[in-house]
């Protein structure tokens, strides 16, 4: 049975007649109030962080429909998105830096990926998500590696308290102008999920069923240009609660399998086909216990198994058998294993300073076929900060960080210092200065990748970056009864010392190999406007990003090669709420403006070229609307410019990347979703 996609705006706009319920409570919040986590002594509102922490929280979540995290980013301003559709990954930039420099932590504790692509922003269950919170600039002294360009937290929802609630979600939506109902066209999600809360404890858990079947292809339904993917995600929580301590228990798990079906050979009636496929557990324990009104201590610690298998067959249709390859990495599994601990401890000395000490540990271990060895890398850290108002409109924060690395010679501290001034009740002025140190991970180092379509080596000879970067921001805040604005003006300066990137191999032009970049620079600005008018919420954030020209300064060039390549880019959230009939409007836009390089011809420096990759528009739109208290009716229309390819002259960015036309996605969809809840 199919059900043409422009039917669904249609079906949902019919109901929005169907029912008059209570009147919808005020759900329009103002950001600046969030209570954030992220690189605190101890939760606190956004507007009292010394740290700019950029929050997306669950109303905004839900107001895209989203079903996986990159949904939810893609119109963040500042975060960029690249596209393999080989391997049906995506991977993510912030701030004009690449995702090997980005720190992606669940309630605080890394996630691991298999590689410097951070995929596993698409391997989470977005049903048990509370918000996401977005530190940009190093955070190397509290988070360590990784952590050059920023922290993304994503924390998940915890409901304590005696309560009882469950909720399922089922959602319809086209892949671009392909759909069939429950069928093999489209994306199909079904997530079901519950807490319960009684005396002092508390359990959480849910399961989602994400199924997306592709997108372009042949007659046959093979050689689709978007891989189709089909997860399995789950997750359980149990904790207990008393006035003085919390600790819980967590278990995520994934299952992902990703289809790549070859074209059939006529001659032979034959095709090859791969399945690449992900299982990862996640283990997770954490303790909050607060010992006195002047002493807190924080544990957390994790573990987690992940596995990527590659099956390769040559499927013959005249038999119906399936034979397995031989072929280079056709027959692979690559295993991903990391121990993690840290605990933190908190001493309030009196209203004008608190230290908070820390030891973090991990180790990290990995093998495969395409991984040299079994290597191991352990990393352990010790690291302290302080907070001191010395006044009351004055908050400085200094750290650092002392790291032993089982590879490599970190530096002897890695310091950090971070202010918060207080100028006005209306005025706010933020600035910090950071340093980094990353070592190479065992995927940079060992793991070589090589299919058919991929070359990239691992480079056991690379050097640890390290990094100096300084932030500053002055936010300015207006509120009355009705009316709330916000004002950010930002910017921030990186200087990167052998930044490890991709680049071809001097030995052999068909392989990609990872090298340390002598240096490279990003800077830029940003200007940010927040306004709350009764029902009406608007967010418009304009940024200018300067990324480093690695030819500038080089004699013999043919051309004159600026020191930064500059892009712009625009973003815009719109939400408005209608009591009165219980619905919710959203629009969410971003431009990504056009981004230009400088390039070698055959590695000649006297024939250097002018490359672009084309901007784009992008936008969705949803309504919401609450019947019988529990049920909740979405529809929408994600990327309604109908954005597919955009141009590209060069082959920068992403490694998997390629010149010619650059994958965004396949173009404009419909979606219609239904979310049933009881408490």
């Amino acid at each position: 049975m199919k059900v043409p996609y422009t039917y669904f705006p249609i079906l949902f706009l019919a109901l929005l007649c169907v029912s008059k319920a209570n009147a919808q409570k005020d759900t329009i919040v103002t950001l600046s109030n969030i209570t954030v986590s992220t690189g605190q002594f101890r939760p606190q509102t956004v507007k009292n962080s010394v740290y700019k922490v950029k929050v997306i929280s669950q109303e905004q979540i839900q107001a895209k429909a989203a079903t996986n995290l990159i949904q939810v980013l893609n119109t963040v301003t500042g975060i960029n998105m690249s596209n393999d559709n080989t391997l049906g990954v995506t991977n993510i930039e912030l701030m004009g830096m690449s995702g090997q420099s980005v720190k992606v932590l669940l309630d605080g504790i890394p996630i691991v990926d298999r590689n410097d692509v951070k995929e596993s922003l698409s391997q989470m269950d977005i049903e048990s998500i509370e918000r996401i919170e977005i530190v940009e600039g190093p955070m190397s002294v509290l988070y360590g590696s990784d952590a050059l360009a920023g922290v993304i937290n994503i924390i998940t929802k915890k409901q304590t308290g005696k309560h009882f609630r469950a909720g399922l979600r089922i959602q319809e939506e086209t892949a671009g102008k392909e759909y069939s109902l429950l069928g093999n066209k489209g994306l199909h999600l079904q997530s079901v999920n519950a807490s319960y809360g009684i005396n002092t404890f508390f359990f959480n858990g849910g399961l989602t069923h994400n199924d997306f079947q592709g997108f372009g292809g042949d007659d046959y339904g093979r050689a689709k240009s978007w891989k189709p993917k089909e997860q399995y995600l789950g997750n359980i929580l149990v904790g207990h609660r008393t006035e003085k301590n919390t600790i819980y228990y967590r278990l995520e798990s994934l299952d992902e399998t990703i289809a790549s079906k070859g074209a059939i050979n006529m001659g032979t009636f034959k095709a090859f086909d791969q399945r690449f496929i992900t299982r990862r557990w996640l283990h997770q324990l954490q303790d909050d216990w607060n010992i006195s009104p002047k002493f807190n201590l924080s544990s957390s610690f994790s573990y987690t198994n992940y596995n990527r298998r590659t099956r390769s067959t040559r499927h013959d249709f005249t038999l119906g058998t399936d034979q397995l390859t031989t072929g280079s990495g056709e027959q692979d599994t690559a295993k991903f294993n990391t121990l993690f601990f840290r605990t933190l401890g908190l001493i309030k000395m009196n209203d004008k300073m608190a230290l908070q000490t820390g030891i973090e540990f991990s180790r990290n271990a990995a093998s495969g076929a395409r991984i040299e060895g079994s290597p191991v890398i352990n990393d352990f850290s010790l690291f302290a900060s302080a907070e001191w108002k010395p006044v009351s409109f004055l908050n400085i924060r200094p750290g650092l960080r002392v790291v032993k690395n089982s590879l490599y010679d970190a530096p002897p501290i890695v310091p950090a210092i971070s202010t918060k001034w207080k100028i006005s009740e209306k005025l706010d002025m933020r600035l910090s200065y950071a340093h980094g140190f990353r070592a190479p991970a065992l995927r940079e180092l060992y793991f070589d990748f090589i299919d058919a379509n991929h070359t990239i080596l691992g480079n056991k000879n690379l050097k640890a970056e390290t990094s100096k970067s300084i932030n500053s921001s002055l936010n300015w805040g207006y509120g009355q009864k009705d009316f709330k604005a916000m004002a950010i003006v930002s910017g921030f300066y990186n200087i990167f010392d052998n930044l490890i990137d991709y680049a071809l191999d001097p030995l052999d032009n068909t392989s990609t190999r990872l090298f340390n970049v002598e240096k490279f620079k990003t800077t830029g600005f940003s200007v940010e406007q927040n306004l709350v008018y009764k029902q009406w919420q608007l967010n418009i954030v304009g940024l200018y990003i300067g990324r480093y020209n690695r030819l500038n300064n080089t004699s013999g060039t043919n051309i004159e090669v600026p020191a930064f390549n500059w892009s712009p880019e625009l973003s815009g959230n719109l939400f408005y709420n209608l009591p009165k009939i219980n619905t919710r409007f959203a629009f969410m836009y971003k431009y990504n403006g056009a981004r230009k390089a400088y390039v070698m011809t055959d590695g000649n420096v006297s024939d250097i070229r002018l490359t672009k990759l084309d901007g784009y528009h992008w936008a969705d739109f949803s309504i919401s609307k609450n019947l019988f208290k529990t049920l909740t009716l979405q529809s929408g229309i994600k990327n309604i410019f109908d954005v597919n390819n955009i141009n590209s002259s060069a082959s920068g960015g992403s490694v998997h990347a390629s010149n010619g036309p650059r994958p965004i996605s396949y173009g404009r969809s419909y979606f219609l979703s239904f979310m049933y809840s009881i408490q």
